[in-house]
């Protein structure tokens, strides 16, 4: 992608290195756990292609991105994210990955006179079967061979007719700890609540992070905020297995909120 930019923006001791590509209403891309970016470059150059400035901010211990990993919470990772934001805006849409769900709720609840929308891609129901995460301590452990690395990512992230090939690197096991160990000093009262902004859930048919029977959780939950919209043959991979179908529904949703 030659028009993508590298940035970088320091703030105490934390350097966040981070890509910006396109030019119009900003939307900040938030990946999953342990997983870089690089995971959102198809979706943002279609992003871009639709009139968006895509800000794609790396995880602290990722791509130069550098901080504590320790002693954190989801608070220093939004305001890694927000950083990021604002050194380019000041009216952003904020888009999250599976856990960067929870971290763009918690830039949403942080910064709410920043966010104009919030984008949750792949979130997963408040629960999960325990072979899911096993699935992602398989594919970031050194001790797992080729073909059950090929298996975890079967389960837990592709559809059946999907390629999981790409995803057998990429992985970061110390920022995955590092994002675990946020989860459980976070306080959600301080975030679950996510602003103010509109809410567009996107659900992927195949996810088992999010069956069935959780579809409604985020509409029970904040009720006419929430915008639903699902996509097929595809699944917790969702902005990779699926990048022109997802750009097209948060194109279709921001015109919503114009």
């Amino acid at each position: 992608m030659n028009n993508m930019k590298l940035k970088t923006i320091t703030t105490g001791d934390v350097t966040i290195v981070y890509y910006v590509l396109g030019e119009g209403p900003a939307i900040c891309l938030i990946p999953s756990t342990g997983r870089a970016v690089n995971d959102f470059f198809e979706l943002a150059e279609e992003l871009a292609s639709k009139g968006f400035q895509v800000i794609l901010p790396q995880p602290r211990g990722i791509g130069g991105s550098k901080g504590p990993l320790s002693g954190i919470d989801f608070h220093n990772f939004a305001a890694d994210t927000i950083a990021a934001i604002s050194a380019e805006t000041d009216n952003v849409i904020v888009a999250g990955h599976a856990y960067g769900c929870w971290i763009a709720r918690t830039v949403a609840a942080d910064y709410p006179e920043l966010v104009r929308g919030l984008v949750l891609i792949a979130a997963g129901s408040g629960k999960f079967p325990v072979e899911l995460t096993n699935a992602i301590d398989c594919l970031t452990s050194l001790d797992t061979d080729r073909q059950e690395r090929l298996a975890a990512l079967r389960l837990a992230f592709f559809a059946p007719d999907s390629d999981p090939e790409a995803w057998l690197k990429g992985w970061h096991l110390d920022v995955k700890k590092a994002q675990r160990a946020a989860r459980v000093a976070t306080d959600p009262e301080t975030w679950w609540h996510s602003g103010n902004a509109p809410i567009l859930d996107l659900i992927a048919l195949h996810d088992p992070f999010r069956p069935p029977s959780t579809y409604d959780d985020y509409i029970s939950e904040f009720g006419e905020r929430v915008t639903q919209m699902k996509c097929d043959k595809a699944s917790h991979a969702l902005p990779d297995e699926k990048p022109v179908q997802v750009a097209q529904h948060i194109f279709a949703w921001v015109e919503t909120l114009r």
